[in-house]
């Protein structure tokens, strides 16, 4: 159980990673220096937007 919820929260983390680093990368260009675990909670939103706007529903 606790091997299975490690393994989720690596899974999680590689998963938002792409949007949590592009928002890193424009919070950066627009002088808001935050790290990898503040951006993380929009990265996570940005994640789940995307996935919502790329399925499709029957």
């Amino acid at each position: 159980m606790v091997r299975g919820l490690l393994l989720l929260g690596v899974l999680f983390l590689v998963a938002t990673f792409p949007a949590t680093w592009l928002l890193m990368l424009f919070l950066g260009n627009v002088d808001v220096h935050v790290s990898y675990w503040g951006a993380l909670p929009l990265g996570i939103l940005a994640s789940l937007l995307i996935g919502g706007a790329t399925t499709q529903f029957d």
